[in-house]
Order: C-alpha cells, then sequence, then structure tokens
C-alpha cells in the first residue's frame, strides 16, 4: 500500500485553498469525527483523517451552486488529491459526501464521511449559541432541540444528518453524541472550547 500524504501537508494545502476560518474549523471538526470513528470502527486514523481533513478545501475556490457532478466542488478538489497521490478510497470518500457527484459510498469510510459532514455542522452551530461558545456545553438533547427549529442553522442538511445515521445502522442520539464527544477532544483546534472566562 503506497504512504498517505502526511497530515502537515495536507493541512498546508487545505490551508492555501481555504481563507475562511470557519470552513477550516468544519474541516477539523469533522477530521476529529473521522478519526474518533475510525479508531472505534478498528480502521486507520490516519486514513479516515485525511478524508475529513480534505473533503472541503477547494469549496471557498470552486463552490459549485449548479451542483454540477465532475465540475468544481468536490469533483476539482479530487482530481488535484488524485495527482497528488491521495488513495482512491480517500478520494471517493469524498466525492461522495456530496450526493449531487452520483459517486456511491461503497465504504464504511464514505458513509461515515456523509454521516459527520452536516451534523458537526449542527453541533458547531448548536455550541456558537451557548452562553459558553463551547462544545463542553452540548449534548445530543440540545442538538436534536436544535434540529427540530428549521430556522436554526439554515444550511444544515436534517435529512443528510438522519439519512447519514441509517447509512451507518447507528442510532440518531448516540451518533450525535458519539460525534460531540469527537468534537470536545478537539475543541481548542476547531475554537470552541469556550469564551475566556465564560
Amino acid at each position: 500500500m503506497a504512504d498517505l500524504p502526511s497530515r502537515a501537508d495536507a493541512l498546508a494545502l487545505m490551508h492555501e485553498y481555504t481563507l475562511s476560518e470557519s470552513l477550516r474549523k468544519h474541516m477539523l471538526a469533522v477530521e476529529a469525527a473521522m478519526r474518533a470513528y475510525a479508531a472505534h470502527f478498528g480502521e486507520d486514523p490516519e486514513r479516515w483523517g485525511l478524508a475529513g481533513l480534505m473533503h472541503d478545501f477547494d469549496y471557498e475556490r470552486f463552490p459549485n451552486a449548479s451542483h454540477a457532478p465532475d465540475a468544481e466542488h468536490p469533483a476539482e478538489g479530487a482530481r488535484m488529491l488524485r495527482a497528488l497521490g491521495y488513495p482512491d478510497d480517500v478520494v471517493a470518500a469524498i466525492l461522495g459526501h456530496a450526493p449531487y457527484t452520483g459517486v456511491a459510498r461503497t465504504t464504511r469510510m464514505a458513509r461515515t464521511l456523509f454521516a459527520v459532514d452536516e451534523l458537526t455542522g449542527l453541533i458547531t452551530a448548536t455550541a456558537l449559541v451557548k452562553p459558553s461558545r463551547s462544545v463542553h456545553d452540548v449534548d445530543a438533547r440540545s442538538v436534536r432541540k436544535k434540529m427540530k427549529d428549521k430556522a436554526f442553522a439554515r444550511g444544515v442538511s436534517r435529512e443528510d444528518v438522519v439519512h447519514g445515521a441509517e447509512e451507518l445502522e447507528v442510532e440518531l442520539d448516540s451518533h450525535i453524541q458519539f460525534v460531540i464527544d469527537a468534537m470536545r477532544a478537539s475543541a481548542e483546534d476547531i475554537g470552541l472550547a469556550g469564551a475566556p472566562g465564560g
């Protein structure tokens, strides 16, 4: 098996292509969830972490408002990652996280990336409305409550969150809590450790 690109190289590329601090933090949150699930499933956290870290790296430069299956995000990024020697399963997972690509999620890695992507956004939004702005004050119940509020975090697809858990064959509440716990472990990196003195 070919060597994986290093996390340091991946991070440098992600930073080069993504200037938005919130999008960078989103990718770090997804990476944290992917690493935690990899350990949980007995898979390789480095490999799964790369899929999470790089899944949206091309989003800012190639936003793909028309949802073209083979142009812009994530197809453009996938082509670049392939050229850089990223493994096929990682690239396929990245393509599969955007349903409009038509790329089937045939691996557990791909299903996990889809299952945690929108959910990390919902958890982040829930944390940011807490007085502490901390993921440590978020639990599955508070996320489920916010999920029901259609006006809250409007950009997050509730359907994808529910469908993702189903595809992964995990119970929704425990899936939400699992991802919260993964994000808590990286709270500092993802900017959700809490407001100073909060």
